[in-house]
């Protein structure tokens, strides 16, 4: 697999260095340019983060990855051992431990 993975790697390097613009110590001056979407931005760069939003992105990842996890165990529940249950549950006190820091911050910096 790495034999393939170095036989793949070397010619796409060389092709790249051989239709690659020969002038790369002076790029094109719109190359450098600021850009969004192909349009020139307006505006500041830097804008505030809402820190309210933090723990609702925090606790859709903790629920996705709970999700994620928990079908891939009840989807072969009937197939695996009775001992298989216990790093499951292992797995959902963690899970509930970040979630329960997730609303514990939101609490304590008074985000909601």
């Amino acid at each position: 697999m790495f034999g393939f993975a170095c036989a793949a790697m070397i010619p796409a390097l060389i092709i790249s260095r051989m239709i690659s613009p020969e002038n790369k110590k002076q790029p094109n001056p719109v190359k450098t340019l600021p850009m969004e979407c192909g349009q020139v931005p307006s505006g500041a760069g830097r804008t505030h983060f809402m820190m309210q939003y933090y723990a609702y992105v925090l606790m859709f990842v903790i629920f996705d990855v709970m999700a994620i996890f928990l079908y891939a165990w009840g989807s072969t529940l009937l197939d695996l051992p009775r001992t298989a249950t216990l790093p499951i549950i292992a797995f959902l006190g963690i899970m509930f431990a970040a979630m329960a820091y997730a609303l514990y911050q939101s609490k304590r910096k008074d985000i909601w």
